[in-house]
């Protein structure tokens, strides 16, 4: 089996993983929708709640607020600006393009959908830092994992130091979890909601990469997945049936 067949059929084995990830992802969306619905996830809501509220302090508002608003929508739209620059001009990527607008995009869209879908109210409104509107899933924090999530993707896919690499996972990945604490801190949203936005967020970028990279491997790759796949799997199967 030459190197190209091998490289083409694990490609496919990962997006068969990538969407078995995404179902994963919309059970658990379903099961805590369902259990906000029914009003049990008020305990968690409120023990949450409790906590953040005891290292509460003037300081740590001025950082929540700002933490909070590296996942605004007028941040996010700015920071969009200078990653189509890239992946237009930089790097020549049309599909890069494409479906970082279907990612960002869609991920806003899909938003605004659940959230009149669902209509929960929230714990407290104030414009100041974005809290209007309904609550569930956490717009800030959906919109801060799809934007951070397609960042780290395009940190991993390009070659850069691998130094540099983790620290940047490591440091976009932490802060998407701040943004979403800031939420809770602030009053905007409850615990469930940040938790649901998260959950929403990884879905809709798992199925925006997957159509990338699929899209990408077609591409570049002369051997069709379905077929490498078929090859890669065949020992396996031949070992199986040996043993039987």
């Amino acid at each position: 089996m030459d190197r190209e067949t091998k490289l083409s059929g694990f490609a496919f084995i990962v997006l068969l993983v990538g969407l078995g990830l995404a179902s994963l992802f919309i059970v658990l969306f379903a099961e805590l929708a369902d259990e906000m619905l029914d009003q049990e996830l008020a305990v968690f809501d409120a023990v949450t709640i409790r906590l953040l509220e005891a290292i509460g302090s003037n300081w740590m508002d001025t950082v929540m607020f700002i933490i909070t608003e590296l996942g605004s929508v007028w941040f996010l739209v700015l920071m969009s600006i200078g990653v189509l620059w890239i992946l237009g001009v930089k790097m020549r990527d049309r599909w890069g393009v494409l479906f970082y607008l279907v990612a960002v995009g869609g991920g806003s869209l899909l938003t605004v959908l659940l959230k009149h879908l669902f209509s929960r109210e929230r714990p407290s409104i104030n414009e100041t830092i974005d809290a209007v509107g309904y609550s569930f899933p956490s717009g800030h924090s959906m919109g801060s994992l799809i934007f951070y999530g397609f960042l780290i993707y395009l940190v991993v896919r390009t070659k850069q130091k691998p130094w540099l690499q983790w620290a940047s996972v490591f440091g976009l990945s932490v802060l998407i979890v701040l943004i979403g604490i800031s939420r809770i801190y602030l009053g905007a949203h409850f615990p469930s909601d940040v938790l649901a936005g998260y959950i929403a967020g990884t879905i809709w970028l798992v199925l925006s990469l997957v159509a990338l990279e699929w899209i990408q491997w077609q591409q570049r790759s002369p051997v069709p997945p379905v077929t490498a796949l078929r090859k890669v799997l065949a020992p396996v199967y031949r070992a199986v049936i040996d043993k039987l």
